[in-house]
């Protein structure tokens, strides 16, 4: 039996007397990529809120390796091993991509994180770790060429992998990626759809919430559809494919 990596039980989200999302109960495997769909509303934004620690659930478990994350804070939530990216770029425009990355190694750190992100003083062997890791993660990301570039001048596809490099800095377990493919044209998804499985294949799992059911459909392991806050289907994209209910409530929308 596959280790769950993730477990999502009965999670409910409710603002005021809105329940955004209702008992929601799905699972990540190891090295798996499962994706998060449905209409506008349906809950998907909401849900990754509330397993990043942005929203505190209403009630509900959510575990990963095992241990309870429901009630921790969204920095331990990352020291724990969950990272996630932003439907819009999260960047600090005058750094360059390496600079943006390296700080995203600092939550493994126990010094200043500007102090070693700028390699000032003597380079301890956590730093030269660190630094190599960073030169992986470029080479990973593609981004190796614009290293030195400073984010705010590079196009907004490259910035959008630049998020998803810092994420990775982090040396997550999960990565949730919110919108990845948003403003992307047709050879950058590819880029993104190859750079997804490269993550699996490095032990990586992701969850991928996105519009692109292209992409879903091309890097997804399972799929997850959500319609109103509520599960209505869960399978494989053949399976999700040919589901009337989604159909229904959702893919024949852009059928």
């Amino acid at each position: 039996m596959s280790f769950d990596l993730l477990s999502v039980d009965k999670l409910c989200k409710s603002f005021g007397g809105v329940q955004a999302v209702n008992d929601l109960t799905f699972k990540i495997g190891n090295a798996e990529i499962v994706g998060l769909i449905g209409p506008n509303g349906s809950g998907k934004s909401t849900t990754v809120n509330a397993l990043a620690g942005v929203f505190p659930v209403t009630s509900g478990v959510v575990s990963l390796n095992g241990t309870q994350i429901q009630s921790m804070p969204e920095h331990k939530r990352v020291e724990a091993g969950l990272a996630r990216t932003f439907q819009t770029a999260s960047i600090f425009p005058e750094f360059t991509v390496r600079e943006q990355i390296t700080l995203g190694c600092e939550v493994k750190l126990k010094r200043n994180p500007l102090i070693t992100a700028f390699s000032l003083g003597q380079d301890t062997e956590e730093e030269l770790l660190r630094d190599k890791k960073v030169e992986q993660i470029l080479d990973l990301t593609g981004l190796s060429e614009i290293s030195e570039q400073t984010v705010g001048t590079i196009s907004a596809a490259a910035q959008r992998f630049t998020m998803i490099a810092t994420a990775l800095a982090s040396s997550p377990d999960l990565l949730l990626l919110d919108e990845p493919a948003a403003g992307l044209v047709s050879q950058e998804r590819d880029d993104l759809a190859n750079l997804i499985r490269s993550m699996r294949n490095q032990g990586v799992s992701v969850l991928v919430i996105e519009h692109h059911m292209s992409l879903i459909m091309d890097v997804c392991d399972r799929i997850v559809v959500l319609n109103f806050g509520s599960k209505i289907a869960e399978g494989t994209p053949s399976e999700i494919k040919n589901n009337k209910a989604v159909i229904d409530a959702y893919l024949g929308e852009t059928a």
